[in-house]
């Protein structure tokens, strides 16, 4: 289909003096072409009720963002465009056009071609249509091997009004936005699918603010909100003036439909000062992401509800915390499971957690099973001393009767690893490491702990728990502890968690040579160790369960290292040799080392 408007007649339309645009903040889901049409239709009849004139969603809004090798699938993409066309039809009916992105399927001299687009839709037909020039390729995003790039756009021609429809990442290089300038667009409206991590926001501002500056021209952002497997968006669109001003903030992390008024003066369009969300700052952000990734992931999976293994420890209970905001009370299923080196403490804690959050509580004694595993495995372990093999017989046989759990009833399985555990390796798999979905997965162990102190003093937005302490005090300030063997510790197998932290971010987000990361104070044997730990543990991080993307450099999508890898490196910076190299011991058993 042509890039240039479908009907020509609007180039004799006068100049609109004023218009309303619609700014529609909703959560698609990924290849439900019919449903995400039908969310479609419903925010445009909201929007006529507002009384825009335009309505204007998020990046690939009918195909669900991101969609993925589904691009691939031709029939995947027919749906996708005639649904799209057919939606586009029904604008006739004298309601708000709409701006929406769809999978668009061409064929040009006999080869199909699959656009990432952006349809204008109004008066029954559609306008125009815009393929996104500048494909991501970095960290989470590799549309190049699904999408194939469209040529630089110009403007749409809207009710007298010249758009430009710069998609996603086409505002992040100047290219696109100053190509629309010269061709004379007047308002620039971006649809994006862009994920939450911590830089994000403030990046997306930058890059706003830079475009606004060069082109001169006001800037409308909209972002989806919602999860998709590991990622999740924020939304938190806005618009920028001219002036670089800030004229309208969506809320973060909650749908919304926002009205925003423009009108034509002597130096361009202005949007009217509208309504101006806050938005949550870093650790809260942090809980609302986890909780809205979890919630989706459930949901649209078709799941009833949850369970988890509550241990007493804080990973638990916050993964149960932020279960109850996301689901309610009534569909999270906690289940603790003793054994001889669970403490007195830790019982009365799960439960006492569990009894604040309002949810089911059960205690399930696994010494049976697991003591008929040793008896089980004793032959073969003859003369043997006991050691990490017989600690997780535990974990394993906690894993095993979760799933059952979930076998019996169909509730998810949430698992509760933090990255720094996972980092490491400290972490059990086919036991602790069992389930279908993570919220902590990309969450430092010292962030855990602050997002617990933030859960005690404040409700999510539409979070669906108590008020109050629902994560006791003791949980939070207590050892942590796996409790598989006596008076067990984390720390006796790790640093302090704080230094953990520390070196594991230098390792894993920065890329930081040894060297550099001992210049900040840790021992460099000790900084050898974790490195060590850290490039051995990637054989379970890949069997792993998905989780919610939090910070800049997560594991799976951003990090992706080989997991048979005999590269290594030492404080000066160059490559052990590889027939010295530390080989993968944890392979064989299943502790750190």
């Amino acid at each position: 289909m042509s890039q240039t408007p479908a009907n020509p007649t609007l180039a004799n339309q006068p100049p609109a003096k004023a218009l309303k645009i619609a700014l529609a903040q909703l959560d698609p889901t990924v290849g439900d072409v019919a449903g995400n049409i039908a969310k479609l239709r419903a925010a445009r009849e909201k929007s006529r009720t507002l009384g825009a004139d335009l309505m204007v969603v998020s990046e690939l809004f009918v195909a669900g963002y991101p969609p993925e090798d589904l691009v691939l699938k031709p029939a995947f993409g027919d749906a996708c465009r005639s649904s799209a066309e057919a939606f586009a039809r029904e604008t006739a009916d004298g309601g708000p056009g709409v701006l929406f992105g769809t999978v668009w399927p061409e064929t040009e001299g006999g080869t199909r071609k699959v656009y990432n687009a952006a349809v204008l839709a109004d008066g029954g037909k559609i306008l125009g249509v815009r393929f996104k020039n500048d494909l991501p390729n970095y960290g989470v995003f590799d549309e190049k091997r699904v999408f194939a790039a469209g040529p630089l756009p110009g403007p749409i021609l809207f009710r007298g009004v010249k758009l430009g429809v710069p998609i996603c990442e086409d505002i992040w290089q100047d290219e696109v936005v100053e190509c629309l300038t010269e061709c004379g667009a007047e308002i620039l409206i971006s649809p994006n699918g862009s994920p939450f991590d911590w830089p994000k926001p403030d990046q997306r501002m930058n890059v706003c603010v830079a475009r606004v500056t060069e082109s001169g021209l006001p800037l409308i952002y909209l972002n989806q909100i919602g999860g998709q497997d590991e990622l999740v968006f924020d939304g938190a669109s806005f618009v920028l003036n001219a002036d670089c001003t800030l004229a309208a903030q969506l809320p973060a992390w909650a749908e919304a439909i926002q009205l925003t008024t423009w009108t034509r003066g002597a130096n361009g369009w202005t949007c009217a000062q509208g309504e101006r969300a806050m938005l949550p700052e870093r650790d809260a952000a942090a809980y609302h992401a986890c909780v809205l990734g979890l919630r989706d992931y459930v949901t649209k999976n078709g799941f009833p509800g949850v369970v988890l293994g509550m241990s007493g420890g804080v990973d638990s209970a916050l993964c149960a915390a932020m279960a109850v905001d996301a689901l309610g009370a009534d569909n999270v299923h906690c289940v603790m499971m003793p054994y001889k080196f669970t403490s007195g403490d830790s019982l009365t804690d799960a439960a006492d957690c569990a009894g604040a959050l309002g949810a089911r509580y059960d205690s399930i004694d696994i010494a049976p099973a697991v003591e008929g595993l040793y008896a089980m495995t004793a032959p073969l372990f003859a003369g043997r001393p006991r050691d990490i093999a017989e600690e997780n017989v535990q974990s394993r046989v906690r894993g095993t009767t979760l799933m059952a759990i979930s076998n019996k009833f169909g509730a998810m399985l949430v698992t509760t690893g933090n990255k720094s555990e996972m980092s490491v390796g400290y972490c059990t798999i086919y036991g602790d490491m069992n389930g279908g979905f993570n919220p902590i997965k990309d969450l430092y162990k010292m962030e855990v702990y602050r997002l617990c102190r933030w859960r005690n003093a404040n409700v999510p937005t539409g979070g669906k728990g108590p008020p109050g302490i629902v994560i006791p005090e003791r949980i939070i300030t207590k050892a942590p502890t796996a409790e598989l063997r006596e008076n067990q510790k984390d720390q006796d197998s790790l640093p302090p968690y704080e230094a953990l932290d520390d070196m594991l971010k230098c390792l894993v987000e920065d890329e930081l040579p040894l060297a550099a990361i001992v210049a900040r104070g840790h021992e460099l044997a000790v900084v050898e160790r974790i490195a060590r730990l850290l490039n051995v543990a990637e054989y379970k991080r890949r069997q792993a369960a998905p989780g919610v993307k939090i910070s800049a450099r997560n594991f799976g999508r951003d990090r992706r290292y080989p997991i048979t890898n005999r590269f290594r490196e030492n404080a000066a910076g160059y490559e052990i040799d590889a027939h010295s190299a530390p080989k993968m011991a944890a392979v064989a058993g299943d502790g750190m080392e």
